[in-house]
């Protein structure tokens, strides 16, 4: 399938539900009142669909791999947040198991596009590189 839009990307819809979810966690008890730790945590979680916005908006296979990796990275930002978070008591088990377990399977989605553009790209090159040796052979 091709996407024209970003808006079109399933990893872009569950980065948004995730995020409306991490706001509402850390809006609950205790976790509200640490400033640092929510703010932070907020932050990365909006990294993760900013990045993928911002990259597939390049236009350019090369910059969207990179900006899925950054997302990637802020996906496991946000995981380690919320261990943080269950380890001093601001949020459950519950709520712990459930968003980690969304964001680990969000981490493995864009772990696949990325891989995906990854070999489309070394594809294309090998392909380019082939025509130009065939080229040369008809010389």
């Amino acid at each position: 399938m091709k996407y024209t839009k970003f808006e079109e990307l399933p990893i872009w819809k569950e980065a948004l539900a995730l995020t409306k979810l991490v706001y509402d966690l850390t809006a609950k008890g205790s976790f509200a009142k640490d400033f640092g730790l929510r703010d932070q945590t907020r932050r990365a979680v909006v990294s993760i669909s900013s990045n993928i916005v911002e990259g597939f908006e390049k236009n350019n296979n090369n910059e969207f791999i990179r900006y899925l990796k950054i997302s990637k990275g802020s996906i496991g930002e946000v995981r380690n947040h919320l261990y943080i978070a269950l380890s001093v008591g601001y949020i459950t088990k519950a709520e712990f198991e459930s968003t980690n377990n969304r964001l680990d399977k969000l981490a493995r989605d864009v772990g696949a596009l990325t891989g995906y553009l990854d070999a489309y790209r070394k594809k294309q090159k090998s392909v380019i590189r082939n025509i130009k040796i065939n080229n040369n052979k008809t010389k």
